[in-house]
């Protein structure tokens, strides 16, 4: 499994918080780094239409929306 998560989102946006409680709960050994999409131009050109996009330690992204099955698979 993946020690090293980044959860790219905003506040304010319930998609991002769902993203994370369902992270939290099924990979709470991860380590997770939130990015705010608005602190960054670059950033926020790549990511503005997709998030939440988690991303782990090899650069591989899963886009929103996905489940615990498919987080589960990701993180394998």
């Amino acid at each position: 499994m993946h020690s090293n998560l980044v959860l790219y989102g905003t506040v304010a946006c319930h998609l991002c918080e769902e993203a994370e409680a369902l992270v939290r709960a099924h990979a709470p050994m991860c380590a997770l780094q939130k990015v705010d999409i608005m602190d960054d131009d670059a950033v926020f050109s790549q990511y503005r239409y997709s998030i939440p996009v988690l991303k782990d330690s090899q650069g591989r992204e899963l886009c929103w929306p996905f489940d615990a099955t498919q987080l589960n698979e990701f993180l394998s």
